[in-house]
């Protein structure tokens, strides 16, 4: 197959864009100075972006880039166009003085009126290849892949939800194909291009945060499963959605009947469709440490604890221990995952804050507080407590972190936010600060992590030849074929 070569120059980006100039043009109800308004920037220079998943995250992520000023929609697409998920990105709801009254029973005005719509995204690249620069695809994590892989083939940009893929294998063809095609990538760990990553970046460099040898990272917020996934025997059986392609929706993965415990939120319950909270959150928490710290992939995954487990929902608390070996000067790295409401890792009483007694004087420490999802980082010099997303990280215990403040490296904030990243990336302003050569390899992380909490025990991989060596099972996990009529997409890298 041949790849279509990404125009970064700029007179071949305008040329690209001007057949669709006039898609840019706003909805009046569309007013300047709300969350929709777009910047001063021509229509002609935005880049032309189909969106595909356009309810819930797909609609949060809708609503950023368009408000970058750097981007027109001149596609919309989603197996449920008629479900109420999906309606906030298709019609104006606020409406104003300057839209005439409607008549009862009548829909509200269109947002994007000039913006195809299409329930298959297939059908999408077949009818609107040559009208569209990148991607922005918001699926369930099980439908990722089909839909990357095909715009990549085409060579458009892509800017995939997190975790970049439900499989390790679809991981690594979703890394060989963006080498082989060229375009831009980004996947939407939103913190990755926040204060937490120019943090992290400034203080590695600096030499604070240096021979880390142990992380913990939790996440232990209430999940869509807790309370029910233990008891569940098979899937639930409801009637589909009227105007909703199920079959679609499956895509490549395993057949199931439709459930509102699948749709429209619920699929990352499931081992067969999504991530659970380690896929969800570890991109938020575990994000800047992989990186600079230049994890790669570990050599051993354990299942510590596994409360509630389901062969078909992820458990209700689990911890995983990945074993990480040496990297160059970079000595061992031990990084244990917490998940379930009271699962939480514990932090030894000496990073707590003083705290003195005004009624006998006498000094202790408080605990220290483990009250939203976040990670703690164990260096050779310094203890470091972080949350998640662009959250920055603080040393402990807080005196210590006092003591030191003024001298810390400086960050100046003054940098795209992640949407913006990738449309300037794409405009070639800029590098996209998460693509898949960097994501890939941190998705497989959860990837190596979910098996561990499906199966339980001890699981050895071998980084080199990039398999498990001590389980069979679990080894044909991390590249399951396809079902019948979605290998296409496994053959394009």
């Amino acid at each position: 197959m041949k790849f279509q070569k990404p125009d970064l120059t700029r007179r071949q980006f305008l040329k690209s864009t001007t057949a669709l100039g006039a898609l840019s043009i706003l909805p009046s109800c569309v007013s300047p100075g709300n969350p929709y308004g777009t910047r001063l920037v021509s229509p002609n220079e935005r880049v032309n972006l189909a969106i595909i998943g356009i309810g819930n995250q797909g609609n949060s992520d809708r609503k950023r880039l368009i408000d970058s000023g750097y981007c027109n929609v001149v596609a919309l697409c989603d197996v449920d166009m008629e479900g109420a998920h999906t309606h906030e990105a298709r019609y104006c709801h606020q409406l104003t003085s300057t839209l005439p009254k409607l008549k009862e029973g009548a829909p509200p005005p269109q947002i994007y009126p000039k913006a195809r719509g299409f329930t298959d995204f297939r059908k999408l690249f077949d009818e609107m290849a040559d009208e569209i620069d990148a991607v922005l695809i918001a699926l369930p994590d099980h439908s990722h892949f089909s839909a990357t892989m095909l715009a990549m083939s085409l060579g458009k940009h892509v800017y995939v939800e997190k975790p970049l893929a439900h499989t390790f294998g679809q991981c690594e063809r979703m890394m060989r194909l963006a080498r082989k095609s060229g375009v831009v990538t980004q996947m939407g760990n939103q913190g990755h291009s926040g204060a937490n990553y120019f943090q992290f970046e400034a203080w590695t460099k600096a030499g604070l945060i240096k021979d880390v040898t142990r992380i913990t990272a939790h996440m232990n917020n209430v999940r869509r499963w807790h309370g029910w996934g233990q008891d569940v025997t098979e899937y639930f059986n409801q009637p589909v959605p009227k105007g909703m392609d199920w079959d679609l929706w499956l895509g490549g993965a395993p057949v199931h009947p439709f459930s509102d415990r699948l749709h429209p939120q619920e699929w990352r319950s499931w081992f067969d469709y999504g991530c659970g909270a380690f896929g969800d959150w570890g991109p938020h928490i575990l994000d800047t440490c992989h990186r600079f710290l230049n994890l790669g992939l570990p050599e051993t995954i354990t299942a510590l604890k596994r409360d509630g487990s389901n062969p078909f929902v992820y458990p209700q608390a689990s911890t995983i221990q990945f074993s990480f070996p040496k990297r160059g000067d970079m000595p061992a790295c031990d990084v244990t995952w917490y998940d379930g409401q009271e699962n939480k890792p514990v932090i030894e009483p000496e990073y707590g804050s003083l705290f003195t007694d005004p009624d006998t004087g006498k000094t202790t420490r408080n605990p220290v507080e483990i009250n939203r999802p976040g990670k703690v980082i164990y260096a050779k010099d310094f203890v470091f407590q972080g949350g998640s997303h662009s959250d920055t990280l603080r040393i402990i215990p807080e005196e210590k972190f006092m003591d030191m403040r003024k001298s810390l490296p400086r960050i100046s904030g003054k940098n795209s936010n992640h949407y913006e990243n990738f449309l300037l990336a794409c405009r070639g302003e800029e590098e996209s600060r998460s693509p898949f050569s960097i994501s890939g390899p941190l998705t497989q992380v959860f990837n190596l992590g979910m098996i561990a909490q499906q199966l339980g025990g001890e699981v050895k991989f071998d980084r080199v030849g990039k398999k498990i060596i001590n389980n069979k099972i679990a080894n044909a996990l991390l590249d399951p074929a396809p079902r019948k009529g979605w290998e296409e997409y496994y053959k394009l890298a």
